[in-house]
């Protein structure tokens, strides 16, 4: 079963808040401790000597007895640097560390206050803690030893309206993103284009869920779907999901998520170093069925559209093979250089499905789709390819509040001609290793008419790896990245 934590506003100061951890955080130069109200003046002391001692600085926790003065059997204070540097992934981080020491310290129940006064109202401030700290204790286990984590409650010491609404909203959004690791994470024996279809059902009373399966997706054209999973005991699905917040006279926004349930490569078979990874191949299309669980229980006031082609690239007697000419939903055709650059073959199908269908306003994808943007990029940034410089700067926008970043590069004639085929309209790969997550972008690009379009390439961020910055809130495995990204923009 899932871990799950309850969150909720907490109305007691924090002396006599109902916890066995309170969790204050302080600023270094000169050393302040925020919210610390109602405790006595050797506890406050004591709390400064320990922020002085090196534990306000960045990044630091550390944790004091309360000998029984207040409810809470222990003080975690956790370092928030220097106050003018503090931004939203500084708590965000902090409250993450400080959950976590409060479980070591095998803790049942934490309070967290709200520091006040560091240029963020207490909402916006709060939102980031719940966020931090929610995230930060996340953990997939198959073991048989496994344990249930201490920590079965969060409350946030607060009780202002907006607190109390910011709260509710990142409890549902962190709850989301830990709804697309869980997926992510799951072994590809466990997780197969069906089992994806199955939770599909699952995401809400007011999303509604139709599943294409392999003789309708080969009936209707969807040949490049039908291409990667040919080979696969488990065959494909198409996840069609709708949410309707807003008059149905707004074009909606399409997501389009790339879900390789596990991807070895096919025909081009990949090395077997690492090989394991690859289940992470579907990060994108588990984005965005945990965004769709997020904007049907925040209500957001849109249409949404998700999509989520699921297959699994294998090889065998009835794989894709190179040189193969593969006739996409589209009506073009792709020439096969590589079976391994599937996931724009599948994406390009979902594309051109859903512009002519749902008539969007905008589309944005989300694949790991190259192993050439964590070169260009590392493992921290996704690569952000647009034709609408409005839509760019609205996601670039949502990144840094989210700090789920992107980068964005460019695309023009010159990039798309690097994809020309002599013997077809395109071909799936471009000229060796040059711009590879260009042209594979450019690939997508062939399959949306003239709807403003964003690709994010999220092979580096999508789960932690050689090379990720460390963030108390990305323990390890599938990140869930762009859950938060993409619903902050939705939510505008």
């Amino acid at each position: 079963m899932p871990y799950r934590v309850k969150i909720a506003l907490d109305h007691s100061r924090p002396s006599a808040a109902r916890a066995d951890a309170l969790c204050v955080f302080a600023t270094e130069s000169p050393v302040r401790v925020y919210s610390v109200d109602g405790l006595s003046p050797d506890l406050v002391l004591a709390i400064k000597r320990a922020a002085r001692d090196g534990c306000a600085k960045d990044g630091k926790v550390t944790s004091i007895d309360t000998l029984a003065k207040i409810r809470a059997t222990r003080i975690v204070i956790a370092g928030l640097g220097k106050k003018s540097k503090i931004n939203a992934d500084t708590l965000r981080n902090a409250a993450g560390r400080a959950a976590q020491k409060a479980q070591s310290l095998e803790a049942h129940k934490i309070a967290i206050t709200v520091p006040r006064g560091i240029s963020f109202s207490d909402a916006e401030t709060a939102a980031q803690l719940v966020e931090g700290a929610r995230l930060a204790l996340y953990k997939f286990d198959r073991s048989a030893k496994a344990e249930t984590p201490s920590v079965s409650s969060i409350g946030i010491l607060h009780h202002t309206p907006a607190v109390a609404a910011a709260v509710k909203s990142a409890a549902t959004i962190a709850d989301s993103v830990v709804f697309a690791r869980d997926l992510a994470n799951m072994p590809p024996n466990e997780c197969t284009p069906e089992t994806l279809a199955r939770t599909a059902r699952t995401l809400g009373r007011n999303v509604s869920c139709r599943i294409m399966a392999k003789s309708e997706l080969a009936r209707r054209g969807f040949g490049g779907i039908i291409a990667v999973g040919s080979a696969s005991y488990n065959e494909p699905r198409l996840i069609v999901t709708e949410y309707k917040g807003a008059p149905r006279s707004k074009r909606p926004v399409l997501l389009v998520g790339k879900a390789v349930t596990f991807d070895t490569g096919g025909i081009s078979l990949k090395p077997g170093e690492r090989m394991d990874e690859m289940k992470f191949d579907k990060c994108g299309g588990c984005a965005v069925l945990g965004i769709m669980r997020a904007v049907s229980r925040l209500g957001i006031r849109d249409n949404v559209v998700g999509i989520v082609p699921a297959v699994e690239n294998m090889p065998g007697g009835g794989a894709y093979r190179p040189g193969d000419i593969v006739k996409l939903y589209s009506k073009k055709t792709a020439e096969i250089l590589n079976t391994d650059a599937e996931g724009r073959l599948i994406l390009a199908d979902a594309l051109s499905y859903g512009e002519t269908t749902y008539r969007p306003r905008a589309i944005i994808d989300m694949a790991t789709l190259t192993g050439a943007c964590i070169v260009a990029l590392g493992a921290s940034t996704a690569g952000l390819v647009s034709t609408s410089d409005r839509l760019a700067e609205s996601l670039e926008s949502a990144s840094a509040k989210t700090a789920e970043r992107v980068w964005r590069l460019p695309i023009d004639d010159d990039y798309m001609a690097m994809i020309d085929s002599k013997i077809a309209d395109m071909k799936n790969m471009g000229i060796g290793r040059t711009a590879g997550t260009i042209t594979a972008a450019a690939f997508l690009r062939n399959a949306v008419s003239g709807t403003p379009w964003a690709h994010i390439d999220i092979a580096g961020p999508a789960w932690t790896q050689t090379g990720t910055v460390e963030r108390s809130y990305n323990p390890g495995g599938a990140t869930g990245f762009g859950v938060r990204l993409v619903t902050n923009f939705l939510a505008g």
